[in-house]
């Protein structure tokens, strides 16, 4: 059962976003990647308030995904990319990313804390960031 309302195109657009974010981490390092997706969505807190849908998430800025500036990210989904985004969007969730609303690559070891968020882990070159149960309730 779907965790966020989705149509097809909602499910194209985040298989193009965790193709294009995290392709070289593998299918794992796209769903926790897509899991900080859905994460934004469900949240509306933070830096995410009233982000409620699949395209402004995708698309939010600013804050949103470096992707989104990237010819590969405008190329068609895949099948498989599909398949990982309908996962996410019925509610998978992959620890370090289960309640992360942040991730980035930094050039060597993952801070402790990002803009105050928590570091829950990386996951080969990307680092999770996670808020607090009371900043962020509805990502837990």
């Amino acid at each position: 059962m779907a965790v966020i309302k989705t149509n097809s195109n909602d499910v194209d657009l985040l298989a193009r976003l965790i193709r294009a974010e995290a392709e070289g981490e593998g299918e794992q390092g796209m769903l926790m990647v897509g899991n900080v997706g859905v994460n934004r969505i469900l949240s509306n807190c933070l830096d995410f308030r009233n982000i409620r849908n699949m395209n402004d998430m995708v698309f939010q800025s600013p804050g949103g995904f470096e992707a989104t500036q990237k010819g590969y990210f405008y190329q068609r989904a895949r099948d498989r990319d599909r398949q990982l985004a309908q996962r996410l969007i019925n509610g998978e969730r992959i620890w370090p990313a289960s309640n992360a609303l942040w991730f980035f690559r930094p050039a060597g070891d993952c801070p402790g804390t990002w803009y105050n968020q928590q570091n829950t882990g990386r996951f080969k070159a990307h680092c999770f960031f996670t808020p607090t149960y009371a900043d962020c309730p509805a990502v837990y």
